[in-house]
C-alpha cells in the first residue's frame, strides 16, 4: 500500500507554483517536438496502410520484427496523454475543454466523411458509415465515437482508436472534477498491471451478447453520454461533476466490457496514455523524477511484455500484427521515439514535420480513402515492378495525401478552431463556468496551444 503514496510524490511539499510568465508569443506557439513527432506518426502510419514493406526488399524481415501500425498507434497515444490533461488543467474549464474538442474533432471527422462518400463507390469496404443495413445505429455510435465499443462497424476503418480517446476524454475530466487528477502514475501503473493479468481473458462484446441488441445497447448508451456531455458544458459546477462522472462511469464499463480488441491491448492503450500524462508532471514538478521515471519504466516493460505474454495465435486476428516481436518492439520504439522528442524539445525541428504534425489529424482521416481513390486510376493493384515505378508511385500517393489534408486543414480545421475559441469566449461571458482549477493544479507552458493539438491515434492495422 505504499506504492501509491511513491508514485505521487512531487518534488516538494509546497504547493507547485505555476512557471514564470511565458511571452505571448511563446505561449501562444505550437510545440515544435510534439508536432514533429505527430508528423513522423502520420506519415508512418499513412505508409503502413499504404503496404510500403511490400516495395522493399527486406520489407518482410521487417513486418515480423516491427508493426508499423502499432508503432504509430502508440506514439499518437503517448504524445495525447501528454497533452490533453494539460490542456484541461490549463484553463481550469471543463466546459471550455469540451467545447474545444468538439470542435477540433468533429468538423474535420464530418468532412472527412462526406469526403470519402463522394469519392468512394459504395462497396468500397473502408467506409462503412451509413452502409452498413442499419443506418440508425451507425449513425448514432459513430456520432458518439464509441462505435468500436458498442458493437458498431467504424465509420472509416481509421475511427477505431477516437473511440479510445472519446473515453481518455471521459475518464480525465471525472478525474479533474473530483481532484484525483494527479494520480497519474499509479493509473497508469495500476492499468498496465491489468494488462498483464488480464491478457485475452476478458471477452469481447459481452453487453451486446447479454443484451441481444445493437440498438438497446445504444437505446441505454445514448442518454448517460448525453446527459453527461451536457453536464461537463452547463458551466454549472454540481452539473458537471455528475456530467463528468457519467461519463468516466459509461467509458470504463464499456472499455471493461465490450470492447472489441483484446483485453492486454485494450488496457495497454490507456496506460500509455496515463503514462504519456506522468511524463508531463514530472516536467512541471507535479510529480518526483524517481516516482515517474520508475511508473513510466514499468509501463513500458509491461507493454513489451503483453506482446511476449499474450500476442500468439488466434489473437493475432484482433491485433492484425505478425507476431508478439512485431508487438514489443514496435511499442518499445514508440517510446524510444517520444523519449528522444523530449529530450530535444527546446531545439527547433524541421518545418516539414512540424507542418506534417499540423495536418496529421487529416492525414489520419484522409489517406485510405485517397488510397482507395487514386488506385484505379493509375490501374493499382498490381504494385509496380520496376524501382522506379514504386518510388513513383509512392510520390504520387504522399503527394495527394498532404495535399488534400492541408486544404482541409486550412479550410475546415483552423476555421472551426477558431470559431471553438469564440464559441468559449461567450459561453464565458454569458454564464462563466463554475468549476474552478484545483488548488493544486500547476500549469506549465507545454501545455500552451493544448487546443490546437488533434486527439488523434493511427488507424488499426489491418
Amino acid at each position: 500500500m505504499k506504492l501509491i503514496p511513491i508514485l505521487t510524490r512531487r518534488t516538494s511539499d509546497a504547493p507547485a507554483a505555476v512557471p514564470a510568465a511565458v511571452p505571448a508569443a511563446a505561449s501562444g506557439a505550437r510545440l515544435g517536438w510534439l508536432d514533429a513527432l505527430r508528423g513522423i506518426a502520420a506519415l508512418v502510419v499513412a505508409l503502413h496502410h499504404f503496404d510500403v514493406l511490400r516495395m522493399l526488399p527486406f520489407g518482410g524481415a521487417v513486418w515480423h520484427h516491427f508493426d508499423m501500425g502499432l508503432f504509430g498507434v502508440m506514439l499518437f497515444f503517448i504524445v495525447s496523454g501528454y497533452i490533453i490533461p494539460a490542456s484541461l488543467e490549463r484553463r481550469g474549464d471543463v466546459r471550455g475543454f469540451w467545447i474545444g474538442r468538439i470542435f477540433r474533432i468533429y468538423p474535420a471527422l464530418i468532412a472527412a466523411f462526406v469526403l470519402s462518400m463522394m469519392i468512394l463507390p459504395a462497396g468500397d469496404e473502408s467506409i462503412k458509415l451509413l452502409r452498413t443495413g442499419d443506418d440508425l445505429a451507425s449513425l448514432v455510435a459513430n456520432g458518439l465515437m464509441l462505435q468500436d465499443l458498442l458493437g458498431v462497424n467504424n465509420g472509416m476503418n481509421v475511427t477505431w482508436t477516437l473511440c479510445y480517446e472519446m473515453v481518455f476524454y471521459f475518464l480525465v475530466t471525472a478525474l479533474f472534477t473530483r481532484g484525483l487528477h494527479r494520480h497519474s502514475a499509479p493509473i497508469a501503473v495500476g492499468l498496465a498491471g491489468v494488462a498483464l493479468v488480464t491478457g485475452t481473458a476478458v471477452g469481447t462484446q459481452l453487453l451486446n451478447a447479454e443484451l441481444g441488441s445493437t440498438r438497446t445497447l445504444l437505446l441505454i448508451v445514448t442518454p448517460i453520454v448525453l446527459l453527461g456531455l451536457a453536464g461537463v458544458l452547463s458551466g454549472n459546477r454540481t452539473l458537471t461533476g455528475v456530467g463528468a462522472l457519467l461519463l468516466g462511469g459509461i467509458g470504463l464499463v464499456l472499455v471493461t466490457l465490450n470492447g472489441r480488441a483484446p483485453a492486454f491491448e485494450t488496457w495497454m492503450i490507456f496506460a500509455t496514455m496515463f503514462a504519456g500524462t506522468v511524463v508531463y508532471r514530472a516536467q512541471h514538478g507535479q510529480l518526483a523524477r524517481v516516482p515517474a521515471l520508475l511508473a513510466c519504466g514499468f509501463v513500458v516493460v509491461a507493454g513489451v511484455l503483453v506482446g511476449r505474454l499474450h500476442n500468439h495465435g488466434k489473437v493475432l486476428d484482433l491485433t492484425w500484427s505478425s507476431g508478439w516481436k512485431a508487438w514489443s518492439v514496435a511499442y518499445l520504439a514508440a517510446w524510444v521515439l517520444f523519449g528522444v522528442g523530449f529530450l530535444l524539445r527546446e531545439r527547433r525541428f524541421p518545418k516539414v514535420l512540424t507542418w506534417l504534425g499540423a495536418i496529421s489529424f487529416s492525414v489520419y482521416l484522409l489517406h485510405i480513402p485517397l488510397l482507395r481513390a487514386i488506385e484505379p486510376l493509375l490501374g493499382i493493384p498490381p504494385q509496380p515492378s520496376s524501382t522506379l515505378g514504386r518510388i513513383a508511385w509512392t510520390a504520387i500517393f504522399l503527394g495527394v495525401v498532404v495535399a488534400v489534408s492541408h486544404l482541409m486543414y486550412h479550410l475546415v480545421e483552423m476555421p472551426m478552431q477558431r470559431l471553438g475559441r469564440r464559441v468559449q469566449k461567450a459561453a464565458g461571458r454569458r454564464r462563466p463556468a463554475a468549476v474552478a482549477v484545483p488548488a493544486d493544479a500547476a500549469v506549465g507552458p507545454s501545455a500552451a496551444g493544448a487546443e490546437s493539438e488533434p486527439a488523434l491515434s493511427g488507424p488499426r492495422r489491418d
